[in-house]
């Protein structure tokens, strides 16, 4: 018993110990008011606008089929190199029975229009020579036989197309082999062997089988929000900052800003482009998050304080600081400066405080 009760003397000195620590420094906070001194500093100061975006490729292509099938080989793997012309997929037609049925019917059919077309030409030309049948009736039989020669070669065309999946006419070629269409680098592949294949035509977007890009020639997507964007011109500098790559930054220039606005989550922003400048060793891939710090004005070498220091009167238009007395017990001395750009923390003062003037900094205000 006697040794639990010196334990609890003990934290009861320990409690009014600590107590009367903090109510001592709570009376020495109080008796300055809480009232911190600032020096004014030389530094560099930026006005910059914030992008956020990401970095993409300039140009990007979708590869898709002119013909239907299932895909029968696969030459090709995300992160290839392409060049324009090499052989990407292999499609191997699939056509349905009805199909076979229809294209086979329509060859027959068009062979027998054929025949008769031309054994009508034959008979008018042959008439004619014996001067039964004029001239003009010649000619209105051989526009028939020609016409069902060109209907018979388009119905073979078809039958060679839906069975084989390739065709071959004068100046131009249909292949069940799928072609890169520029130089690049495969970025997505969509397809596996196996897979169906909806052809590309005017009514219908087709099967993407896979994206081709130029990774040699990258910039940066963003969006600006409206407040920054009337501030912005192209040719403004720009520093990007990489998510993937924090110690890396990327230099640029505005290129581009979207003359009409979007709206997303209900702010309203503008699309900007940043060219980035080339023969930076930096190794940059599509689709990485970055932001972009669009460098409005920028001063070095400048006298420089906190903005939370600076109160404005008179409509904004007049801007104050507080300096120390001469005596420590005298009340801060307002003071009128002229500010310059700011970056939203700090502000450049042109006139009325000079590098290592003393500034008051008042406690922040309590709402109760």
């Amino acid at each position: 018993m006697g040794k639990l009760f010196k334990i609890l003397a003990g934290l009861i000195l320990l409690v009014g110990v600590a107590t009367g620590i903090y109510a001592l420094a709570s009376s020495s906070r109080k008796g300055d008011g809480g009232l911190k001194i600032v020096l004014a500093e030389s530094g560099s100061i930026t006005e910059k606008a914030l992008a956020v975006g990401q970095i993409q490729p300039r140009q990007k292509f979708q590869v898709k089929s002119k013909i239907s099938g299932i895909v029968k080989a696969c030459r090709v793997d995300v992160g290839y190199k392409v060049k324009a012309g090499d052989p990407l997929f292999e499609i191997q037609p699939d056509p349905t029975p009805l199909e076979v049925t229809e294209v086979d019917r329509r060859v027959e059919s068009a062979q027998a229009s054929f025949d008769r077309a031309k054994a009508d030409f034959d008979r008018s030309r042959e008439m004619s020579r014996q001067g039964i049948v004029p001239r003009s009736d010649v000619d209105v039989k051989r526009e028939a036989f020609e016409l069902a020669k060109i209907a018979l070669t388009k119905a073979q065309q078809d039958r060679e197309l839906t069975r084989n999946g390739k065709i071959t006419t004068a100046g131009s070629a249909v292949d069940s082999i799928i072609r890169a269409p520029a130089a690049g680098t495969i970025l997505t592949r969509s397809v596996n062997p196996g897979d169906p294949i909806v052809p590309l035509t005017s009514y219908q977007p087709g099967t993407e089988m896979a994206t081709i890009a130029d990774m040699s020639d990258l910039i940066f997507k963003g969006t600006v929000d409206e407040i920054d964007v009337g501030k912005l011109r192209v040719g403004l500098p720009a520093r990007i900052k990489v998510g993937a790559l924090p110690s890396d930054v990327v230099t640029g220039a505005v290129s581009r800003i979207a003359p009409q606005a979007q709206q997303k989550d209900g702010a309203t922003l503008f699309d900007v482009e940043i060219e980035l400048d080339p023969g930076q060793k930096v190794t940059l891939r599509a689709g990485y998050s970055a932001n972009a710090d669009l460098i409005i004005r920028e001063k070095k070498d400048v006298v420089t304080i906190p903005e939370r220091l600076v109160t404005f009167e008179d409509g904004g238009k007049k801007a104050f600081v507080e300096v120390p007395g001469k005596d420590p017990k005298e009340e801060p001395k307002k003071v009128e400066i002229k500010t310059g750009i700011s970056d939203g923390l700090n502000v450049e003062v042109t006139e009325g405080v000079k590098k290592g003037d003393k500034l008051v900094q008042r406690p922040p205000k309590q709402i109760s």
